[in-house]
């Protein structure tokens, strides 16, 4: 990409907005400058570094979940539609793996699933009554797992919430959640039984 710097800084800031996901690599490989290029735009606009912009985004995003506790989602939610769609990331860790080998337990990328499909829930507590997961591939320790969720059926008290999680292009998983709204006074009665209202 050619152009001046201005035009540059322009089309960064307008790149940033639509996806403030995007680390410096990517954005320095889609303008053909180098990262430190970059990093110097970046910071001559204001901008924080990829870190401080999804604590940012999640910050605000979180004050509209009323079905799980902010400490209780897996990875960090970066956009959310309550009753429609929502957009988690999570960074990997060596602890999230197994030593041997370095791939990531299967658990963290169902948790990161499973508590992005309750925060979609409009109400004050929601529990999965019933879940279908495939997995597609490993997840290596220090990839970034973006986990995409969308409610794809709705009834009274229940949903059901497609969650999409990839790595890059690639998809690692695919689960279909069945999520109830629970009535908290009627939480130690079956989930059928609860949700009559």
């Amino acid at each position: 990409m050619t152009g001046s710097r201005a035009d540059r800084q322009h089309l960064l800031r307008q790149k940033l907005q639509e996806n403030p996901l995007q680390t410096d690599t990517e954005l320095a490989s889609a303008f053909g400058v180098s990262v430190q290029t970059i990093r110097l735009d970046r910071m001559s606009l204001g901008i924080p570094e990829l870190r401080q912009r999804v604590k940012d985004v999640a910050e605000r995003v979180l004050g509209v979940v009323k079905s799980i506790g902010t400490q209780e989602i897996v990875g960090e939610v970066i956009d959310i539609e309550l009753g429609k769609n929502g957009v988690s990331i999570l960074e990997t860790t060596p602890e999230m793996a197994f030593s041997r080998s370095g791939i990531v337990r299967g658990h963290y990328i169902y948790s990161q699933a499973e508590s992005l499909a309750i925060a979609l829930v409009d109400a004050d507590v929601a529990l999965t009554g019933l879940v279908n997961v495939k997995y597609r591939r490993p997840v290596k320790v220090g990839e970034k797992l973006i986990a995409k969720a969308e409610v794809i059926r709705q009834k009274a008290q229940s949903q059901v919430v497609l969650v999409i999680t990839r790595v890059g292009s690639q998809q690692v998983s695919r689960a279909k959640f069945v999520v109830f709204a629970i009535d908290p006074d009627r939480a130690d009665r079956p989930i059928k039984e609860a949700v009559i209202t």
